[in-house]
């Protein structure tokens, strides 16, 4: 029997990354919000309109896309990860026009033309096969409907992804090895002609993609800390080398205190933003 298509990805967001995502969700909505606002200001959902936003996780964009469409609108957030939906369902509980579907969006029956538009933040770079993902979605909206999400720019140009390695790697055994070129991840992205070349090829027209900066964070040294040794290639070593723990926290909130301000720390963040339509 075949293999379902993203079924590492289901694994590794219902099995590993989700349960840690699900534990931090407060934290890592306050540092990614900004961003997909940035986003959603581009997309410029209006009253009325039925919006789909892929990779919802825990379910704040969705709402807020349901805020923004209002009463007569609805917000549909699909996603693969069991322990995250759990939470988007119930900051959900009692409102009306907003859904939640566990499902891959690659493959996922979405009814034809059921959307005016598409959302995604950081929720499109972990498909197996982009090019079907990004198919699949069109069909799923209607003539004309509008594409907008947000991804990373490359890792040098993120120190919010970034800056926590670079402090722990000269206390680890080895450094952790780079995906391959195009593989499913954060990155997969970051080279903007390659979602221009997929977007093409699954039949979306109008394709844009611009640069968005922005410094995010807002939490404090120890919080922004245990948030970095949670998360992410860090995270995943530590839960390896747990021995490492306390050296490597001690070098993550020494790397972080110089960007401590006011509001917290806060780490240059580098994304595309990117927009297209679909044909009709």
């Amino acid at each position: 029997m075949s293999e379902a298509p993203n079924a590492a990805q289901v694994a590794y967001w219902n099995e590993s990354a989700g349960p840690v995502w699900a534990q931090s969700q407060a934290a890592l909505d306050r540092q990614l919000a900004p961003l997909g606002r940035a986003g959603m200001a581009v997309l410029a959902p209006g009253p009325g309109e039925r919006i789909l936003d892929v990779g919802c996780g825990a379910g704040e964009t969705t709402l807020e896309l349901k805020a923004a469409v209002g009463p007569g609108g609805a917000a549909t957030g699909v996603d693969i990860s069991r322990p995250l939906l759990k939470i988007s369902r119930r900051r959900a509980e009692g409102l009306s026009g907003v859904e939640f579907v566990e499902a891959d969006a690659q493959t996922h029956p979405f009814e034809p033309g059921a959307f005016d538009a598409v959302f995604s933040r950081f929720g499109v770079m972990f498909f197996a096969d982009p090019q079907a993902a990004f198919g699949n979605i069109r069909r799923a909206m209607r003539p004309g409907g509008r594409l907008a999400f947000v991804c990373w720019r490359p890792p040098t140009e993120n120190p919010v992804m970034t800056l926590p390695m670079v402090a722990a790697l000269p206390l680890l055994p080895q450094p952790p090895q780079p995906p391959e070129p195009g593989a499913p991840g954060p990155f997969a992205f970051a080279d903007p002609e390659r979602p221009r070349s997929i977007l093409e090829a699954a039949g979306f027209q109008d394709i844009a993609i611009a640069p968005h900066d922005e410094k995010v964070g807002g939490g404090d040294v120890e919080a922004t800390t245990e948030l970095a040794m949670k998360i992410g290639p860090l995270g995943a070593q530590i839960r390896e080398h747990p021995h490492l723990a306390a050296a490597v926290r001690e070098a993550v909130r020494h790397a972080l205190a110089p960007h401590a301000g006011p509001d917290g720390v806060k780490l240059g963040a580098a994304i595309w933003i990117v927009t297209a339509r679909a044909p009709g």
